[in-house]
C-alpha cells in the first residue's frame, strides 16, 4: 500500500518545488522588467535635462536592480548637473555627496569602465580634489593610449590648476607640455597634435617680451612641424604666416629692426604662399593687409604709401574671396535641402 502512495507523494512535492520556483522566477522578472521601465524614463528625464525627477527614477531602477552599473553612473550625473561648484550650501554640499557615493558605487562595480572613470574624475574635478581627479583621468590613458583625445582632456585639467600658487610644486606646465607630447609621439603623422600644441604655446600668458617670444617661436616650430607633413596645405601656410606677423607686431621693442624685417618678410612669405595654392582662402588677404599696416608701415615709413595701398587692395581681395565663400555655402545648403 505504501508502494502505491510513495509516488504520489514525490509528485506532489515536485509540484510544489515548482510553484515556488516560478513564484521566484516571476518575481525576478517582474523586478528586471519594472528596473527596465523606471530607467528607460529616467534616461528620458535625464535627456531632457530634469535631473531632479530622473534621479528619482534611477533610485527605482536601483531598488529593482542593484546591479545596474549605468544606473549609478547616470544618478551621479544628475547630481553632478545640478551641484554647482564653489557653492558652499548644505544643499549644495549633499548634492555633491550623492554624486560621488553614485559614481563610487558605478566605479566599484566596473573599474575598468572608461565612461565611468571619467565620470568619477570629472566630479573630482569640480569639486578641486586634484590628486583624485589626476588618478582617475591618468587611468584613463593606461586604459585606452591609442585614444588621441584622452591626452587632450589631461592637458586641459592640469592648465586648469596651472595658474592655482598652491600647486606651482607640481609643476604643471610641464605637465600640460608632456600630455601634448605624449600624444604627439602616439600618432607622429597627424597634424592635430601639432597644431593644438602650438595653439597652446600660443595663448599662454606671458609677463614680459622674452617669455612671449619664447613662446611664440615654440609654436613656430610646432607650425613646421605640421608643414613638413602638409607642405601645400593653405591653412598651414597661412598660420605660419600669422604667427610671423604676430611676433613683429606684438614685440616692437623686443626685436632689432633687422630682426623684426626679417621675421615680417617670413610672414610675407607664407601668407602669399597660401594665396597661391588656394586663391579663394580669405584670411591671407586679410592678414596681408594687417602685416602691411601694422607692422611694414613701422618699418620702412618712406614706403608708407605703397604699403597703405597694397593694404586697402588686399581688403578688396578678402572681400572678393569672402563673398565666393558664403556664396558657395548658400549653394550647398540649398542642394542639401533640394536632395
Amino acid at each position: 500500500m505504501s508502494d502505491k502512495r510513495t509516488p504520489r507523494f514525490i509528485i506532489a512535492a515536485l509540484a510544489l518545488m515548482l510553484i515556488v520556483a516560478f513564484t521566484g522566477c516571476d518575481k525576478l522578472s517582474i523586478k528586471k522588467l519594472s528596473a527596465n521601465y523606471h530607467f528607460n524614463k529616467a534616461n528620458q528625464l535625464f535627456r531632457d535635462n530634469k535631473f531632479s525627477k530622473a534621479i528619482v527614477e534611477y533610485k527605482a531602477t536601483i531598488a529593482n536592480n542593484p546591479d545596474l552599473k549605468d544606473a549609478y553612473r547616470l544618478m551621479g550625473e544628475s547630481y553632478k548637473s545640478l551641484y554647482v561648484p564653489a557653492k558652499e550650501t548644505p544643499e549644495n554640499g549633499e548634492k555633491a555627496a550623492e554624486a560621488l557615493k553614485a559614481l563610487q558605487k558605478a566605479y566599484e562595480l566596473d573599474n575598468n569602465n572608461r565612461d565611468v572613470i571619467y565620470s568619477l574624475g570629472d566630479m573630482y574635478d569640480k569639486m578641486k580634489d586634484f590628486d583624485n581627479a589626476e588618478k582617475l583621468y591618468l587611468r584613463i590613458i593606461d586604459l585606452d593610449p591609442g585614444n588621441m583625445n584622452n591626452y587632450y582632456i589631461i592637458a586641459e585639467f592640469y592648465k586648469r590648476y596651472a595658474g592655482d600658487k598652491d600647486k606651482a610644486s607640481l609643476g604643471l606646465k610641464d605637465k600640460v607640455e608632456g600630455m601634448y607630447l605624449r600624444r604627439i609621439e602616439t600618432d607622429p603623422e597627424n597634424v592635430q597634435g601639432y597644431a593644438y600644441m602650438a595653439d597652446y604655446f600660443e595663448k599662454m600668458p606671458s609677463t614680459d617680451g622674452k617669455t612671449l617670444a619664447a613662446n611664440l617661436n615654440n609654436a613656430y616650430e610646432m607650425h613646421k612641424r605640421r608643414l613638413t607633413i602638409q607642405p601645400n596645405s593653405a591653412e598651414v601656410l597661412y598660420t605660419i604666416g600669422v604667427n610671423r606677423c604676430e611676433t613683429a607686431r606684438r614685440l616692437p621693442d623686443y626685436f632689432s629692426d633687422a630682426e623684426k624685417a626679417s621675421i615680417a618678410a617670413e610672414a610675407e612669405k607664407y601668407l602669399l604662399k597660401a594665396i597661391e595654392i588656394d586663391p579663394n582662402y580669405p584670411e591671407p588677404y586679410a592678414y596681408m593687409g594687417i602685416l602691411y599696416l601694422n607692422v611694414d608701415v613701422k618699418l620702412y615709413p618712406e614706403k608708407e604709401g605703397r604699403y597703405r595701398e597694397e593694404a586697402v587692395r588686399y581688403g578688396e581681395k578678402f572681400q572678393e574671396a569672402r563673398k565666393r565663400v558664403l556664396s558657395r555655402m548658400k549653394l550647398e545648403k540649398e542642394l542639401k535641402k533640394t536632395g
